[in-house]
């Protein structure tokens, strides 16, 4: 974050606004809306303002800036059309505390004023920081059309009754789960509907048949894709925002981490070569003991659980544990990567099944069975086998498969860091060497990879993203 959002309590508080042109208006609008004590500092004012004046909404000082009119000033807003006075006001600011923007020029702010929708009590802020103020302003309208009016209400209304539920449940986590479920049930859309006393007297039954038992623990078990948080299903988005706690994979991206409720205790359980930070039996156990003691477990895993991602593994000791549980497939690497990387895992013309293998090497060999893997018309999906690359284009060319045979190496799939690189059985293990790969990966071998130039679209930001190829045959 560039910025942290927070929000200011500015009731009956002087803040200064220097300048008096139209900008300055619109900033003097929606310090009035907050309760702010204005006073602004300009040699003239505007139509507006000297119409604010007379009406004895604002304090006016008709003066070009000086350090003194900081004097009891809770923040700032420099609004001029003189960069000279802009940087005054806020070196000035700076020097004593005090909070300050100076609009259009983030470089001299302390804080910067966001595109606002307005549901009071309820407040959503959005901000470019500074970069972008026109887009801030888009996805401000399209909230607006989004978020209906009556969820002013519907906040009200829920404040009310805050501190009667706060008094009703001593466990902490009863009073979220109760509000969670309130908020997503009938008593919104009673509010919705206008039916505002209604949707009271069913908040209030609703408390009242909820007992202050410990909290259940349950168990969810996500997928988290292949590494774009676009990828997320929308039940995924739901149950990351309901956990007291996550415990997630190395291959979980930070872009998908930092969508998870804020308040959740992380634990890392990852794998690495070599370096386990957990092992299997401990994350399994350690799912029991968190639900137990009534904790609304996320186990986030990279791609789909289901998919060499033992998830198996952990819901068989939950169900031997009387363990609640529910299961969150994910896009699995394969589907995932290989639509970004522009490569079908079946055509018609080429593949007409594809196979799901992984990769690990063990003594410098991979355990598989190659006779049923050097097929012909098969397309060959390779999880975790970067380091093994070199054994498995072997064994593959041993067993039957042309040299030839196209084979890509595809890193970080789906993200902004994506790297496709193309080449043949014979070549990949040294263009994956010179590429400096690192992990994740995934290995996709069969025909279906001449179709890579054709069908690629996806274009990472990255410089170093964009494939490497080389001709199919040697010899061209």
């Amino acid at each position: 974050m560039d910025f942290l959002p927070i929000f200011l309590n500015i009731k009956n508080r002087t803040c200064l606004v220097v300048g008096g042109g139209e900008i300055a208006t619109r900033k003097i609008m929606l310090l009035l809306q907050a309760g702010a004590e204005v006073l602004v500092v300009s040699p003239e004012l505007s139509t507006a303002l000297n119409e604010y004046f007379v009406q004895g909404k604002i304090k006016y000082c008709a003066e070009y800036f000086h350090p003194k009119h900081l004097d009891n000033i809770t923040l700032v807003i420099a609004a001029t059309n003189d960069h000279v006075i802009n940087k005054l006001v806020s070196e000035t600011a700076c020097r004593q505390q005090i909070p300050v923007n100076v609009v259009d020029n983030p470089d001299l702010c302390t804080f910067i004023m966001p595109s606002i929708v307005d549901r009071s009590p309820l407040l959503i802020a959005i901000s470019s920081s500074g970069q972008s103020p026109v887009l801030a302003r888009l996805l401000r309208a399209q909230l607006e059309t989004i978020i209906p009016t009556a969820y002013a209400r519907l906040a009200a209304i829920a404040g009310k009754f805050r501190q009667h539920v706060k008094q009703h449940f001593m466990h902490p986590e009863k009073r979220r789960i109760f509000w969670e479920k309130a908020l997503q049930g009938a008593f919104t859309e009673m509010v919705l509907a206008g039916k505002d006393q209604t949707a009271q007297d069913y908040l209030l039954q609703s408390l009242q048949h909820e007992k202050d038992d410990p909290p259940q623990g349950e168990v969810y078990l996500v997928g988290a894709g292949p590494g774009n948080p676009d990828l997320l299903t929308f039940r995924a988005m739901r149950l990351m925002q309901q956990a007291d706690v996550v415990v997630y994979d190395r291959l979980v991206s930070t872009a998908i981490l930092d969508m998870v409720r804020r308040d959740a205790t992380r634990i890392y359980a990852g794998k690495e070569r070599n370096c386990h930070t957990l092992q299997q039996e401990s994350i399994n156990q350690l799912l029991v003991r968190l639900a137990q003691e009534g904790k609304r477990v996320l186990r986030l895993k990279g791609g789909d659980p289901f998919i060499f991602g033992r998830g198996g593994e952990e819901i068989e000791t939950l169900a031997s544990h009387n363990i609640p549980f529910q299961v969150v497939p994910g896009i699995t690497a394969a589907s995932g990567v290989a639509s970004y990387a522009g490569i079908p895992l079946t055509h018609r013309d080429y593949a007409q099944s594809c196979i799901l293998v992984t990769g690990h090497l063990k003594n410098n060999s991979i355990d598989l069975d190659w006779p049923s893997l050097a097929r012909p018309n098969q397309t060959i999906v390779v999880y975790m086998g970067l380091l093994g690359l070199p054994v498995l284009c072997q064994q593959l060319i041993f067993h039957g498969l042309p040299d030839t045979t196209p084979a890509a190496i595809i890193q970080q799939g789906t993200t902004q860091k994506q790297k496709t690189i193309i080449g043949t059985l014979r070549t990949l293990p040294d263009l994956a060497i010179a590429a400096n790969l690192i992990p994740p990966t995934l290995i996709i071998i069969g025909e279906v990879v001449n179709l890579h130039q054709t069908l690629t679209w996806f274009a990472p930001a990255q410089e170093a993203s964009q494939a490497y190829i080389i001709p199919l045959n040697p010899d061209t």
